[in-house]
């Protein structure tokens, strides 16, 4: 972790990252998806990820979640201590541990699939975020129960393992294991693309709260109307250029 003196109001910091992949069944061939990309989302923004498939959206989220390492550049995320001490971690550099840190305390990510232990039921996954972090085993449970209500998930699926869920019942649980703990980082990459008209304005509207609330988010957002909704800023792909709405 690093401490320096850029804007409080700062959360993710991006600058000049690189990300390939090599390719060891195609003999070894270098696959560039990210070039010199650069960017900042500050609290109570949504950044909104435009352009093609097979641009590095999904990579880029990716890179800001520490799954995928960065060959170039600085991807810096803002933990901010509760003591207003500033600290920036260059996930670029970080340690497993200092991920996963950031992972349990401070960054939320919604990917687009729902991967679970089998038997566990949905309560026990939704709830596990807060457990983590030390919150009693009913008031998690309480606190995830409120949620999945929201989300219109019928109680008697609670208590059942969604490993054969339907896709848009699967893409609410895990919407509400990402939303329950309040992150100052949100990293949603299609979060609501198996969901109906119905579910789909319940995310829009938890989307607009965490805005409301300070949280950054970065997103990728086919829907034309959620993405019309919820950005405050656009990072386009192609020219990379990052525009505010």
């Amino acid at each position: 972790m690093i401490s320096q003196p850029e804007a409080s109001n700062c959360m993710i910091h991006v600058e000049h990252l690189h990300k390939h992949f090599k390719l060891h069944n195609q003999g070894g061939t270098r696959l560039q998806v990210l070039e010199d990309i650069s960017l900042q989302v500050n609290k109570g923004n949504c950044l909104v990820l435009d352009g093609p498939s097979g641009k590095g959206k999904s990579t880029l989220l990716r890179c800001l979640y520490g799954n995928y390492l960065a060959q170039g550049g600085q991807v810096k995320v803002n933990l901010s201590r509760q003591d207003g001490i500033t600290e920036w971690l260059d996930l670029a550099k970080a340690s497993p541990r200092e991920i996963l840190y950031a992972r349990r305390h401070h960054i939320g990510y919604v990917s687009q699939f729902l991967r679970v232990i089998p038997r566990v039921p949905v309560i026990d996954i939704v709830s596990e975020p807060l457990r983590s972090l030390g919150v009693e085993r009913e008031e998690a449970r309480q606190r995830a129960a409120t949620l999945l209500e929201r989300l219109n998930l019928p109680e008697r699926l609670w208590q059942l393992s969604p490993s054969t869920f339907s896709g848009g019942e699967q893409q609410r649980i895990n919407i509400a294991h990402c939303f329950i703990v309040g992150y100052p980082i949100l990293l949603l990459d299609e979060p609501t693309a198996s969901l109906d008209t119905k579910n789909r304005a319940v995310v829009m509207e938890l989307i607009e709260e965490a805005m409301e609330q300070g949280t950054a988010i970065v997103g990728i957002f086919h829907d034309s109307e959620v993405r019309n909704q919820v950005a405050t800023d656009y990072f386009r792909f192609g020219n990379n250029t990052h525009d505010r709405t």
